[in-house]
């Protein structure tokens, strides 16, 4: 989880984008590392495999305040898309205080997309961690494509919904980015919670700055 550097008074926070092959991990990160000011990000490494990279940098945002006296520095990194690269993606998610899963809309990735959620929740479980306890994210990418899945359907199948069982959590929320939707609500005597989502268009970098700026504010409420 986030670790505290007194030194440099910051607090380094580790996001990871999670989801199928080629569904738009790198191109998120990439676009965010072009937009972010050259003094306050850090090198961009990529580890090249035949058919992905992985990529990680870090950067320190000019308007998300302090915590305690504390700067915060966001530390992003993408998985391989392959399920063959397991083993790096187990490792990768060592020690992640936010995810973002971005998931391909086109219809025939449709299964490629649940194998890739299924395998975040087992590799999560692994290092002892809960996803419905974890900030978390949903990104529909390539939204622009005409092959491109209708929202109800992405959401019932990849975001329909987990039992909240804390008393305190179990209050109707809205939505705030989707009027008359809820992203907690009762339904035959048991309440039920969904990740917030977004559209995306990431190489044009449409919904890619909303979905960074989400998940970095639930890792922000976490640590305060």
């Amino acid at each position: 989880m986030s670790m505290i550097n007194y030194a440099s008074r910051e607090i380094n926070c580790k996001l990871v984008y999670y989801g199928p092959g080629l569904g738009g991990k790198t191109t998120n990160l990439e676009y965010v590392y072009q937009k972010v000011a050259p003094a306050s990000r850090g090198k961009m490494i990529s580890l090249a495999t035949e058919t992905e990279r992985t990529l990680f940098f870090d950067f320190l945002p000019v308007d998300l305040g302090t915590i305690r006296g504390f700067k915060t520095r966001f530390h992003l990194y993408t998985v391989p898309g392959q399920v063959y690269y397991n083993a790096s993606r187990k490792l990768i998610l060592k020690g992640v205080d936010g995810v973002v899963f971005v998931a391909d809309s086109q219809l025939e990735r449709m299964e490629a997309n649940v194998e890739a959620m299924q395998n975040l929740y087992d590799n999560l479980a692994e290092h002892g961690y809960d996803l419905t306890r974890l900030p978390f994210v949903v990104q529909y990418n390539k939204r622009d494509l005409p092959n491109a899945a209708p929202l109800a359907e992405l959401q019932q199948t990849l975001n329909p919904g987990w039992p909240v069982l804390e008393a305190a959590r179990q209050r109707q929320t809205p939505d705030p980015l989707h009027p008359g939707e809820l992203l907690v609500w009762q339904a035959d005597g048991q309440w039920f919670e969904r990740a917030p989502y977004y559209e995306a268009v990431a190489l044009t970098g449409e919904g890619v700055f909303d979905t960074l700026k989400a998940v970095s504010k639930v890792v922000l409420k976490a640590l305060g």
